[in-house]
């Protein structure tokens, strides 16, 4: 029963027979007797109420049982009962209207005005109202981009965390639970374009509106910490991290191949491009353009960065699914570089062409070699080779996977094990040459053996070029040289036993023939044990405006000069309405009033670099500003770093995980061999301890196939 209906000390029971031969109830019925028709609608009243129990039962309870007594006050004997009930039950009674939102507002006045509600996560608090001896809890959710709306994805997020910060206080924990936004990039910068207006003033109106949409889910958020990416007082520390790489030795200008958005004309680093060659962005299909780029020298760190995912393994600290992604991008591989002769020729090239394998236990398989669009002798080639130059002028249009090649008509090379006499007369035919998209410019030297009978994408290879030429296998799963597959109908990609086919090798296990034709390569001068990584530099910089600027000024005579440390930030210069309108290549070049500028060690007229940073060293290092957000002089102190660093649960999407979480780990195990951290901190200079990935919704989208824009 519920408690404040004015029958709720009733007791619903059955009525009696003789009750009940009075149809039309009786007015002066003892109380505690109900007639047929009030058991009735009783009943009714009942389920109702069971239905919208959660919607203000208090003031529904009352409503119902007054409309239970004017229906029976109303009621004539000629009325049926089950149409007086259906009456009833198609009134749909309902509460009265709640005005929620203005409930809302009232409770959040209220609670601003607290000053227990202020000072909940305040620096105050943290930094030791709860005395000296409680323990930290630095609980960060992923900044947001400020799009103008948070999503369900946002809510999700920031519900954990806010959970999780809130458990931490009762706990007894000193908690910091930041927010700030990720408020540079290309999305403000294609919707400020749309518009014609000041990206600026796209992103701030944004901010403010999203700002207000945090504040009414009722986090608890510490807004004394509050940052914003596209603000000179921060990126002021983002141009000072870049030139501490730089005097390093870790931030460098180079000539590469990259990849190239035409949708969004702009570069993309590797991380930014998925497995069909599309931008991570746009979704247009990337091109090969050979630009002077600035880049991160992550390379450096990265045997760190392989050896301590063991650590944040520990406890299952860290998802094992981002652990295995971050482990398969960093990619080490160990095998050999084995270097194969070219057969003489009227081209005069007079050099081996280097390969690295990581199977030298096939050598006696190899049946092509693959060069990449980018390799010396093809780019050698091509100036005498209109045909050739005309296959490379169509590569950029190819998929990654695509099976076409370009057979070099004039050079062929030979197996570095021929001139051996227990060599097998197939191992000794000369090799054909191709240029194939498949192969990679940056892996390697940008050349592949080919080995069809023991390598999936060498097999469809040469399915696809020389289906009527028998493929080889030179590897068996067991000793006596049986092996389940047969080559011309799949490839034995596995490890096992050399068969006859392999020479003096036959019966040996594939490691104990990598030992013995690696020692034979060195001893020879053709080959040595080698290994390689997935992992290449960063490229951080884009020809794009809404962006960090890269503080470096170039002069014809001092070449790339740091700009000094008392001349930042370097601020964007500020744009009019439709400021893009009618203008193409990288933006900032338009702005000659900043671009000009004398240089900082011989005064002479000089020129800005025009590009900006990735965004994602923006969000490399945002979750160090937090706990001393307010320093005008450094990135961070090492006394704030001590004191909170690294955060001990960080709430994000997987999607990050070899893009932004990779970069942050890069770039805090940098800092942690500056003076900005603390002699003596562990952690393996990690950021964060342990990571929480929610759930994702996964569905396709439309791509316009005229753009490639997703």
């Amino acid at each position: 029963m519920l408690s404040n209906s004015r029958h709720a000390g009733q007791k619903l029971v059955r009525p009696c027979c003789s009750t009940f031969a009075n149809r039309n109830g009786s007015r002066n019925a003892p109380t505690n007797t109900y007639t047929p028709r009030r058991f009735m609608f009783e009943l009714a009243r009942q389920k109702a109420a069971q239905a919208l129990r959660r919607v203000n039962s208090n003031s529904y309870e009352k409503y119902v049982a007054a409309q239970v007594d004017h229906v029976e006050q109303q009621s004539e004997s000629t009325i049926p009962l089950a149409e007086e009930i259906n009456q009833f039950l198609r009134s749909k009674p309902k509460p009265p209207n709640l005005d929620l939102p203005k409930l809302d507002k009232k409770w959040q006045e209220i609670w601003a005005k607290s000053s227990s509600d202020q000072s909940w996560f305040s620096t105050r608090q943290f930094m030791g109202i709860r005395g000296p001896d409680a323990k930290k809890a630095y609980i960060l959710p992923m900044f947001p981009y400020p799009s103008g709306d948070l999503h369900l994805g946002h809510l999700r997020v920031y519900t954990i965390s806010d959970v999780l910060a809130r458990f931490k206080h009762m706990q007894g924990y000193k908690v910091m639970h930041p927010i700030g936004w990720d408020a540079f990039g290309l999305p403000a910068e294609n919707a400020a374009i749309e518009r014609g207006i000041d990206p600026a003033v796209w992103t701030k109106s944004n901010i403010e509106k999203m700002k207000g949409q945090l504040e009414a889910i009722n986090g608890h958020w510490d807004w004394d910490r509050e940052v914003a990416t596209c603000d000179p007082s921060f990126y002021k520390h983002t141009q000072r991290l870049f030139l501490l790489l730089h005097e390093r030795g870790l931030a460098y200008q180079a000539e590469s191949l990259v990849n190239y958005d035409p949708v969004d004309k702009t570069v993309l680093a590797n991380e930014q491009v998925d497995a069909n060659g599309n931008s991570w962005r746009s979704g247009a299909k990337v091109e090969k353009r050979l630009l002077k780029q600035w880049f991160f020298k992550i390379s450096e760190f990265r045997q760190e960065l392989l050896d301590d995912l063991q650590y944040l393994a520990k406890d299952s600290a860290w998802p094992e699914r981002v652990l295995a992604m971050q482990k398969n991008w960093i990619g080490k591989s160990t095998g050999a570089n084995i270097n194969f002769p070219l057969v003489p020729n009227d081209e005069q090239i007079h050099t081996d062409i280097k390969v690295f394998t990581t199977r030298p236990d096939t050598l006696f398989g190899v049946q092509y070699l693959a060069l990449a669009s980018t390799h010396p002798i093809v780019q050698r080639l091509a100036k005498s080779d209109v045909d050739l130059q005309a296959f490379l002028d169509t590569l950029p249009a190819l998929p990654p996977d695509s099976k076409v090649c370009y057979l070099l008509p004039h050079i062929r090379a030979t197996n570095p094990l021929a001139d051996e006499t227990t060599t097998p007369d197939a191992t000794k035919a000369s090799l054909p040459i191709f240029v194939a998209p498949y192969v990679l410019g940056d892996y390697g030297d940008g050349a592949v053996m080919g080995v069809p009978g023991h390598d999936t994408r060498d097999y469809a290879f040469w399915k696809h070029n020389r289906s009527a030429d028998p493929i080889r296998l030179v590897i068996a799963s067991s000793q006596d040289g049986h092996s389940p597959v047969k080559g011309n109908d799949q490839p034995f990609i596995h490890q096992g036993h050399l068969n006859s086919h392999s020479g003096p090798y036959a019966g040996h296990t594939s490691a104990q023939a990598t030992k013995k034709i690696v020692a034979l390569l060195e001893s020879k001068g053709l080959g040595s044990a080698a290994e390689t990584w997935r992992l290449r530099d960063w490229l951080v910089s884009r020809q794009r405006y809404w962006g960090t600027p890269i503080p470096i000024i170039h002069c014809e005579s001092c070449g790339p000069v740091p700009v000094p440390e008392d001349q930042l930030p370097v601020q964007l210069p500020e744009v009019e309405d439709h400021w893009a309108e009618g203008k193409t290549g990288n933006p900032l070049e338009n702005a000659h009033d900043w671009v000009n500028t004398p240089c900082p060690r011989c005064g002479q007229a000089a020129k800005r670099d025009t590009d900006t940073m990735d965004t994602f060293v923006d969000s490399s290092w945002y979750f160090m500003r937090f706990p001393d957000a307010k320093n005008n002089d450094a990135l961070f102190s090492p006394e704030a770093a001590n004191a909170s660093l690294p955060v001990d649960i960080y709430i994000g999407g997987v999607e990050h995980a070899i893009l932004h979480l990779l970069y942050a780990r890069f770039i805090s195990k940098f800092l942690a061999t500056t003076p900005y951290w603390p002699a003596g901190a562990i952690h393996h200079g990690e950021p964060f301890k342990k990571v929480l990935t929610q759930g994702m919704v996964h569905g396709k989208t439309f791509s316009d196939p005229s753009t490639g824009r997703s």
